[in-house]
């Protein structure tokens, strides 16, 4: 009488596993379910986070899927980096960075744990990314050769805020620091939004970053853009000279891009899938009417072109970087 109770219960087990293997998910459908992430270098509130946030949304309007933001702040980015590195090949997990990391840190960084080429695919180029330098409102230096006037006068206070180091701003920072004589010191911040924190409140007696963090700051009057990179005035800010006219080159080139990134071994037809996912969400109306009230420059080019333009950002970057011997055990 045991042996048949414990034989019944033994079938009755088998049929359960059976039905919950039956049942139940499998790998694929289980990473089907499971919300897409788009991961982020630097806390809320900074450029990259709201064009996250701007994206995420048409992206679920698009797919159907719940798409998420995930801020990963903290060591120049790369922790964000590490984390997406590490995730599965299964497109449910991006990462939006910009292209320093896969431009300048590979030369400057002593210890990468990821690989640029191995490890990531470039899926998709987001937006143009100007950045600017600026000042507290309250700043006796109403000008950028004011500024150069005053901290040629106040050597000791040369601390030049920025959100990593490493990056093109970093080198355009020393470069300035060659071109007037004076010691400028990079100061490290872990977002957009701390640094205009600081900024604001003179802790920091200027700094440099994206356009997108600072331009309604500087339009509410809080802060101060002393002047635009690149090669010529910006469109949301006619009024501002760049750096260039205001006598410092060294920011020709420092205005940046922002590109969306998956793990190496996503399969090819993932990646186009959320190439055409992202063009098509930066080319919203409603998303390229919220990044131009920030200051972001919608461009939505596919994955090739993204790493052809991280291929040539190399080429220029190499000698720069090479002459300032500047490396980072960090």
């Amino acid at each position: 009488m045991r042996h048949r109770t414990f034989t019944a219960f033994r079938s009755f087990g088998i049929v359960c596993m059976l039905a919950a293997a039956l049942t139940s998910p499998g790998p694929a459908e289980a990473a089907a379910n499971m919300p897409v992430k788009l991961v982020v270098g630097f806390p809320p509130g900074g450029a990259l986070d709201i064009l996250a946030r701007a994206i995420a949304e048409q992206m679920r309007i698009a797919s159907g899927e719940p798409v998420l933001v995930e801020n990963r702040p903290g060591a120049s980015t790369r922790i964000a980096i590490e984390a997406v590195k590490r995730a599965s090949p299964d497109g449910r997990t991006l990462l939006l960075a910009s292209s320093a990391p896969f431009v300048i840190f590979p030369m400057t960084y002593r210890h990468l744990n990821y690989d640029v080429d191995r490890d990531f695919i470039p899926v998709a180029q987001l937006v143009d990314v100007p950045t600017v330098v600026s000042t507290a409102s309250d700043q006796p230096y109403k000008t950028l050769p004011e500024y150069v006037a005053w901290v040629r006068s106040h050597p000791g206070q040369g601390s030049f805020g920025m959100t990593s180091l490493g990056g093109a701003l970093h080198f355009s920072v020393l470069g300035m620091s060659r071109a007037i004589g004076v010691p400028l010191v990079a100061v490290p911040y872990k977002g957009g939004a701390p640094l205009a924190t600081d900024i604001i409140g003179g802790q920091i007696p200027i700094g440099t970053d994206a356009l997108a963090s600072q331009l309604e700051l500087h339009r509410a009057g809080k802060l101060r853009i002393l002047g635009v990179s690149g090669l010529r005035r910006n469109r949301w800010l006619p009024e501002v000279p760049t750096l260039k006219e205001s006598g410092i080159d060294a920011f020709d080139h420092a205005n940046a891009s922002y590109g969306a990134y998956v793990p190496a071994g996503t399969p090819r037809e993932v990646v186009e899938r959320l190439e055409h996912l992202l063009i098509a969400a930066v080319g919203n109306p409603q998303v390229q009417a919220q990044l131009a009230r920030i200051g972001l420059e919608p461009v939505g080019l596919p994955g090739a072109a993204l790493a052809s333009s991280i291929r040539a950002e190399r080429v220029f970057w190499r000698p720069i970087v090479e002459s300032s011997g500047f490396k980072s055990d960090d």
